[in-house]
This record gives structure tokens, sequence and C-alpha cells, in this order.
């Protein structure tokens, strides 16, 4: 059996798409017998068709998970205290799920939000990537991916804002964006 090269794999830019294109690799990877842990560093209790979906492919077999552990969208406000102290806590999380070697696949949905918005530090994400089991694939989703991350990457995908709906005034619609 050929043995797995874990790949740290970057969603970043001002497109649409970059926790989309993480959720599709989880569902490749749940299709070929992988186990998946996505931890959410920002997006608090709205409701997803995503989340719906995970948790009715977990009841299968328990190899796909999903942890909400963000208190919603912040602004660069004065108070931000608690969006903090949630994402210390997913970064924690993170770390325990590295240690585990429960997962082949660990997806840090909005972990570059966070680190963009001072709740962590990128160095604290660098030490948390450099810890890492070779095995492990690890993807990190989110805007303005900083320098130091990216260049621990082995791939690196920017989307780029084209055109959006909204541009027209066509608000999100359930399924298609949320």
């Amino acid at each position: 059996m050929e043995e797995t090269k874990g790949l740290i794999i970057v969603h970043t830019g001002d497109g649409k798409g970059k926790t989309t294109a993480a959720l599709g690799l989880a569902l490749r990877a749940w299709g070929d017998g992988l186990k998946i842990l996505i931890l959410q560093f920002i997006k608090g209790s709205w409701k997803y068709g995503e989340i719906e979906a995970i948790r009715r492919l977990n009841e299968i077999d328990g190899r796909i998970e999903l942890k909400r552990l963000g208190k919603g969208f912040q602004r660069q406000t004065k108070d931000k205290g608690e969006h903090i102290e949630a994402a210390q806590e997913a970064l924690k999380e993170a770390e325990k799920a590295f240690e585990s070697n429960n997962y082949d696949l660990i997806i840090l949905d909005e972990i570059n939000y966070a680190v963009k918005f001072d709740l962590i530090s990128a160095a604290a994400v660098k030490a948390l990537l450099e810890k890492r089991p070779a095995y492990l694939h690890v993807v990190l989703t989110g805007r303005d991916a900083r320098e130091e991350i990216v260049e621990l990457a082995d791939l690196v995908t920017e989307m780029r804002l084209v055109k959006h709906p909204y541009q027209k005034g066509i608000r999100a619609q359930k399924g298609i964006e949320f």
C-alpha cells in the first residue's frame, strides 16, 4: 500500500466558493472512505444546507463531523473578546484533532478570517501546521491568507471575484449561497 503524503491546501481570495470547494473535497474524501473533521472558526448559528447534508452523512457511518465553533461574523470592533475566545478554543480543538490521529482530512473553515481579524495569530496557525502528522490533509479557507501560511501550503487556490449576483441586487439564495 502506498504511503499517503498529507497536503496543506489553502482556498483564499475575494471570490465566492472557498468553503464550498473545501466541502466538495470533504464529500470526495468521504466517498473514498476517509474520515473528515470540519472546524468552523467564524460561522455561528446561521442555517446552511451543507450542515444538514453533513449531519445526514455522519449518521450513515460517523466519518464526517462538523463543529461550529465561531460566534458568527464580526466586524473589526473594539469589543471582540468572545470572538477571540471562540477562535482560541477552535485552535485548541484543531490541535487536539491533529494529535488524535482520528482523521484523514481536517478543514479549518474561515481560519484565514480569524487571523485577518486578529482573533488568532498567523504564528499560531503556522505552529499548528508544523505539528501536523505527515499523512494528514489540511484545508484552510478564508480571504487574505497570510504569506507565511501560503508558503507552507502544497496547493493554493485563489478565488477571484469576476461578477456577483448581489451587484444586480439579487440577494443570497438558500441552497445556492447558503
